[in-house]
């Protein structure tokens, strides 16, 4: 098998932002950091992104200034009021503090007037983006998710507290602390060099799509050994070399996707039909003119469509 190297990066990578880990304890850095008028606040509400453009084709992020986004964080251990909501710390983009806010389901009228633009699920606008724009925003939906989830400690239930700017959910009871997670879950085209494995999941809100293959990493696996065994169980067809390709945050709601292509050893298929309607193998031609054969590809901003292309190109 023909190794094959990722042409462009993924969408949702590539962030302009310097996390700056070592000011998250900094309780007063953070403080000043929230009141200060250069910062730049991300909003985040029912796990939607503020956009503007996005009807005219164009979209771009909508970052609050410091003077209107302040107001709605409060620092770690400070009294909340009825503006303030989660948050966290991002990072630093060009200097300055970026923050990310959930409003959860409160009325967005409550943001500054003349803030304009509406909240948009980003995944709806796929490649429109800037792309340091979309790795911010993605960055802040993963985060906010977490932190919506994380809200009682899970060893003793106990309400927790925000910690780490943002970072740490504490348990005031027994001590626990909870930091955000990401689950690991592998991505793979499998090919016999002349034909690629795709298949219908019960899941694809469009009934005529082909995708690669995927699951999530068990306890105790090797990336390895995760591709194998999802192969094998959705589609009974025997993997042998497997090689890495890229990855991709998808926070949507939490993992991080981990590209492969894998050489098949076996052609004949066996479908799980809890995960999938159908499984089936295409040569180039028929990927190329997709369409005219009766089926669509994945979507243009995911991992899955980008090792289809890069497949594609190697032959």
């Amino acid at each position: 098998m023909v190794l094959i190297l990722a042409r462009h990066p993924n969408p949702y990578t590539g962030s302009p932002l310097d996390r700056a880990v070592h000011r998250r304890e900094d309780a007063a850095w953070i403080g000043a950091a929230l009141a200060d008028p250069a910062s730049l606040f991300v909003p985040i509400r029912e796990a939607k992104s503020l956009l503007r453009g996005s009807a005219a084709g164009s979209p771009e992020a909508v970052f609050l200034p410091g003077a209107a986004g302040a107001g709605f964080c409060a620092p770690d251990g400070a009294a909340d009021g009825e503006t303030t909501f989660p948050w966290a710390f991002l990072g630093l983009m060009g200097g300055r503090a970026v923050f990310a806010f959930d409003l959860g389901s409160a009325d967005p009228a409550r943001l500054p007037e003349g803030t304009g633009g509406e909240f948009v699920d980003i995944r709806s606008v796929p490649g429109l983006l800037p792309p340091g724009e979309a790795a911010v925003l993605a960055h802040a939906r993963g985060l906010m998710h977490w932190r919506s989830r994380t809200r009682f400690c899970g060893v003793c239930g106990t309400a927790a507290a925000a910690a780490s700017a943002g970072h740490v959910m504490r348990c005031p009871n027994c001590g626990a602390q909870h930091f955000p997670r990401t689950d690991p879950a592998v991505i793979m085209l499998v090919t016999d060099g002349r034909r690629a494995l795709l298949g219908h999941s019960h899941r694809f809100p469009r009934v005529a799509m082909y995708s690669t293959l995927a699951g999530f990493v068990e306890p105790g696996e090797s990336l390895e050994e995760a591709v194998a065994r999802e192969v094998g169980e959705e589609t009974g067809v025997r993997v042998g070399r497997v090689d890495y390709h890229s990855s991709q945050p998808w926070p949507f709601p939490g993992s991080i996707m981990l590209g492969f292509y894998a050489e098949a050893l076996s052609e004949e298929i066996t479908i799980d039909p809890e995960e999938l309607r159908d499984a089936r193998w295409f040569s180039r031609d028929e990927i190329a003119a997709h369409e005219s054969h009766g089926f669509s590809l994945p979507r243009p901003d995911s991992i899955a469509r980008r090792l289809i292309e890069d497949w594609m190109a190697s032959g």
